[in-house]
């Protein structure tokens, strides 16, 4: 079998880019052409891709301890452990992540390659952790991402419920525009996440989290169990600070920002035209989700996202069912332990909005007036710059033009101006004709 068929197809990319991109050559073909294909045209087109054999085929030696040194473990969830590791060759930090299961274990190999598709598809956004890599290894799907530095937002809201300090609401409309850029991206990719959440549900900062784990501390308890899909990042400082006006769009504006939150766990993402739904966390998911309507699909991931936002002002645990559960499908917020302003406190209700139509999109809360109130002021100012942009280009193409009329092209003067007779013509083309003229002063007096 050649190379050629070693090769996985990712469901996120678009149909016309992997038709082509494998009938490119003229030698691979996607699954419904190799289906009608004619038996005898070579055994090296049948099965794209032989999955099984290039999981087995990737085995070598450890790329993992060869290429990284272990520092610490730093999470434990169900479908696997996350290491924080320093890669030899560049000595940056990164999160390298192991299947808790084998492949041999697993019903359907895809599930484990999920992750990477979707990771891989998305590329890079400042509000996606970011992908670097993924190999198999002893049958272990491993992946390499990158490392927040400033750990999960479940930690953040368990040391803030220790403190008895929740997030006030400038920084909760910080994390809900930043988080809402990334799902903004996410789903212009086609995309929806479908497991927006800061934290399992029952809290394992609540006394019946910790009770089941005795004689460990918080940090503990918060790193060994619990999935967490958004993440925290502190900037670095810069002996150069971004200059506020060059930030011009919603994809620099982070820049200025000293925490960056990002999306992460990718594992039950899925298309939003072509939708294979695994459903998330019950406490977090949409009802018309639960009902199998996948009309509306980035709308449940904004569902999900309001309840966070909730979750992270001081809500307590949400419900998996009963009376309680139905009252917040019905539009309703849990209770708030914190006096939010109207404006915002609506907001957050049209995220949780019964019909998923009236919810706002990713789109709308990225640009939100309650979000940015100075985004109407920077739209201004962005429309003013251009239109004096455009004045500008104007003012030097009169300018080029006049002095080109000024000082015409060889051969086409006005005979009037440059004295020279109609007929005759210079053979002699003198240096720098096409410049602007310049005069010259000389210091002493010229012989005559």
């Amino acid at each position: 079998m050649t190379s050629s068929a070693l090769v996985n197809i990712n469901p996120f990319t678009p149909e016309s880019y992997r038709k082509q991109f494998l009938q490119s050559s003229g030698k691979r073909k996607t699954r419904g052409d190799l289906e009608e294909a004619d038996p005898g045209e070579g055994k090296v087109q049948q099965g794209l891709p032989a999955k099984r054999c290039v999981l087995r085929e990737t085995n070598m030696t450890s790329r993992y301890e060869k290429e990284f040194m272990e520092v610490e473990k730093i999470g434990v969830g169900e479908f696997g452990t996350v290491y924080k590791c320093i890669k030899r060759l560049d000595g940056c930090v990164y999160a390298i992540k192991r299947s808790t299961k084998s492949f041999a274990e697993l019903a359907n190999e895809n599930l484990a390659l999920h992750e990477v598709y979707a990771h891989a598809v998305l590329g890079h956004h400042p509000h996606v952790v970011r992908y670097y890599s993924a190999w198999v290894e002893d049958d272990h799907m491993i992946i390499q991402n990158e490392y927040c530095n400033g750990g999960s937002l479940q930690a953040a809201i368990c040391e803030n419920i220790k403190s008895g300090n929740p997030f006030e609401e400038p920084q909760l409309k910080d994390i809900l525009l930043q988080i809402s850029l990334g799902l903004k991206y996410i789903h212009n990719s086609d995309m929806v996440h479908l497991d927006i959440k800061p934290i399992k549900q029952p809290s394992p900062c609540s006394p019946r989290a910790q009770g089941t784990e005795k004689g460990r501390t918080l940090s503990q308890v918060v790193k060994s169990k619990y999935k967490r899909n958004i993440f925290i990042c502190h900037q670095m400082q810069s002996d150069s600070p971004v200059v506020q006006e060059e930030i011009e769009n919603d994809a620099d504006w982070f820049l200025s920002a000293n925490v960056i939150y990002k999306i992460g766990d990718l594992g039950l993402a899925t298309s939003i035209n072509t939708p294979k739904v695994e459903e998330g966390d019950i406490h977090f998911l949409a009802k018309e989700i639960l009902q199998e309507d996948y009309q509306h699909l980035p709308k449940g991931d904004i569902f999900a996202l309001g309840l966070t936002i909730a979750v992270a002002a001081g809500a307590e645990s949400l419900p998996s069912n009963g009376d309680m559960w139905h009252h917040i499908r019905k539009g309703n917020l849990p209770h708030i332990p914190q006096e939010l302003s109207e404006e915002f406190y609506n907001l957050l209700k049209n995220m949780i909005h019964p019909d998923p139509r009236k919810r706002p999109s990713a789109a709308a809360l990225a640009r939100s007036r309650v979000l940015r109130p100075s985004l109407g002021r920077t739209e201004e100012l962005q429309r003013q710059l251009n239109l004096e942009r455009m004045k500008t280009a104007t003012l030097e193409r009169e300018l080029r033009e006049a002095q080109q009329a000024q000082y015409p092209r060889e051969g086409h003067s006005d005979p009037e101006v440059s004295g020279t007779p109609a007929g005759s013509r210079s053979t002699k083309r003198p240096v720098g004709g096409k410049s602007a003229k310049s005069l010259s002063f000389p210091c002493g007096k010229s012989s005559p």
